[in-house]
């Protein structure tokens, strides 16, 4: 199975490096915790959706593309690595923003990613929750193309069978830095909200015969909803590789039970997550995302899911 036949470009730092967390094992008393470093993808500050780019953007170029159109929460990790990636290819990016995040301040709408985003030089508009964003972003691309522009319309998180190869890819990345260290992993877990991440490292693993369950902690819709829009996804990007029966449903599993409040909400376990890592481990995780997998996995390692000697 290779990658090799999909137009790519290079915008991460690879491989990405596999951390031990021992000091995170020893306190929670096993199993063994490793990391797999994708804040450390370089574009924009990095993070995940850098290495759906390297796909996404370089399909953009084939096509003669000279805007980039996505779309997110307002503070979104990944139309910040979208602006970026526009920079570094000499485009323009336009970014629509859902305005998700229930009575959120004047700071939050300016501060942070929005702060960069601007600094890239991003083209920003809000609308309204529960607008259609695949609607707003084909309007949008019909009001370019109508001033002479070459829109590439890229769905939130990146993910669809053009950006899922990313996580094909950090999966047979994954697995061969587990070979070279001789670590046999029992589980991988992650953060699954738009479903890219998920789907890419279900079939990367899958189509590579390596059989690691990985459970998916959700951020955002329910377990059912969750898991079906994952299995769409990887079935359709299976078949895109050339491998469709890669993927079973009983391969898609999310748990659900630590979204809390809503998308973006923070809760008092992932508060206490993020905490505890960043004094153990020195590493700080996003309270969106990345927090509450983390706080998802602390607390099933502390309900003795995970036997003490695993990996």
């Amino acid at each position: 199975m290779l990658l090799s036949k999909f137009p790519r470009i290079s915008l991460a730092h690879l491989p990405t490096p596999l951390e031990h967390l021992s000091r995170l094992s020893d306190y929670l008393g096993g199993p063994q915790i490793f990391i797999k470093r994708d804040d450390c993808t370089g574009l924009g500050t990095g993070g995940n959706k850098t290495r759906k780019l390297e796909f996404l953007v370089a399909d953009a170029l084939e096509k003669g593309a000279d805007v980039l159109i996505t779309q997110g929460a307002v503070q979104s990790n990944h139309a910040r690595q979208t602006a970026a990636a526009a920079c570094k290819v000499g485009m323009t990016c336009e970014l629509i923003f859902e305005k998700r995040v229930r009575d959120a301040d004047e700071l939050y709408k300016s501060s942070g990613n929005v702060f960069l985003d601007r600094i890239f030089g991003a083209n920003i508009q809000e609308v309204d929750k529960g607008t259609d964003m695949d609607v707003a972003m084909h309007d949008l691309a019909e009001e370019l193309r109508i001033q002479g522009k070459i829109p590439y319309i890229i769905p939130g998180g990146g993910s669809n069978s053009i950006g899922a190869l990313g996580y094909i890819d950090c999966a047979l990345e994954f697995l061969m830095q587990s070979k070279s260290r001789n670590i046999v992993f029992n589980q991988v877990i992650h953060a699954t909200g738009s479903a890219g991440t998920q789907a890419g490292l279900v079939v990367g693993i899958r189509a590579s015969n390596a059989n690691i369950p990985l459970l998916g902690i959700g951020v955002n819709a329910s377990k059912k909803d969750q898991e079906e829009k994952v299995f769409r996804l990887a079935k359709d990007t299976a078949e895109y590789i050339g491998a469709p029966n890669a993927v079973l449903r009983e391969h898609i599993v999310a748990n659900c039970d630590y979204v809390g409040s809503g998308y973006g909400v923070p809760t008092k376990k992932m508060n206490e997550a993020v905490l505890l890592l960043a004094r153990l481990e020195g590493l700080l995780f996003d309270p969106v995302y990345s927090g509450k997998a983390l706080a998802g996995m602390i607390d099933l390692i502390q309900q003795d899911k995970f036997d003490k000697d695993e990996n």
